[in-house]
């Protein structure tokens, strides 16, 4: 059997999240420092390993404070947990574009299976001769879920920080050269 490797271009993909602030608006972030890729058995996406690895302190939202906040221990407590981590544990074929991948996502030393519906973008060749392949993948979380409790109580009611987390991936990878059989 015959395996695909594939790494993805952090510099051509995004880590992107939305949570609702104060009831009314929302706030947009994302994670400046990943790395991760996946292997596929056979080249089946139906069959891949997906592994990544976030580098927690690399959160950004635009605002100077808001950062240093998500990662003081009231969010993120960068200084015990650097790193988020999701590894895939099933994949599941929808249509030729549409898969869900199950996985875990550690976030705060707590681990909480999650699900990713993903849309296959498609595969091409670079200027440089390289295989590159692109993805998009969302899924909602509970902050709560993994210990995300930070929260302050509005006067006119409602919390200053929503429960529920939108997150949003864009993926390029780039097969690597060398296809090993197993």
């Amino acid at each position: 059997m015959t395996f695909e490797k594939w790494q993805i271009d952090s510099g051509h993909s995004g880590i992107h999240f939305s949570v609702r602030h104060m009831v009314v608006a929302k706030v947009r972030g994302k994670f400046a420092r990943w790395n991760g890729g996946f292997v596929a058995e056979g080249g089946d996406l139906a069959r891949a390993q997906v592994n990544v690895i976030i580098d927690a302190s690399s959160v950004e939202t635009g605002v100077e404070e808001r950062d240093a906040h998500l990662k003081s221990a009231d969010f993120l407590d960068i200084t015990s947990f650097p790193e988020i981590t999701f590894n895939s544990s099933s994949v599941e074929k929808q249509s030729d574009e549409k898969f869900r991948v199950t996985g875990d996502l550690t976030i705060r030393g707590v681990t909480r299976e999650v699900v990713l519906e993903v849309e296959y973008a498609g595969r091409t060749k670079d200027p440089w001769g390289n295989e590159r392949a692109g993805f998009t993948a969302t899924t909602t979380i509970e902050r709560k879920d993994f210990g995300l409790t930070w929260n302050q109580v509005l006067e006119a009611g409602g919390l200053v920080v929503g429960d529920r987390v939108s997150i949003e991936l864009e993926v390029e990878a780039v097969q690597q050269s060398g296809v090993k059989a197993a």
